[in-house]
């Protein structure tokens, strides 16, 4: 009898499986590519606290040399 339903249901669908198998792959993509997201964002934060103390501005080489007045 459940050969019967399943048949009548449609069964296996190649297109079907095919399809959820290709999303299973892009599931498990996706979570690779948090967990690089996630360490890469912990690396950063620690980081950032280590420099904490220091202004954005500190880091930035200041040696441009002074823009002339305009002629008015």
């Amino acid at each position: 009898m459940a050969k019967a339903l399943l048949g009548y249901v449609g069964g296996s669908d190649p297109r079907l499986l095919a399809e959820m198998r290709r999303l299973q792959q892009r599931v498990q993509n996706l979570e690779s590519e948090l967990v690089r997201i996630q360490s890469e964002n912990d690396a950063l934060a620690a980081a950032a606290a280590q420099h904490q103390g220091e202004s954005l501005l500190d880091s930035i080489d200041l040696d441009v040399p002074q823009a002339e007045p305009a002629l008015t």
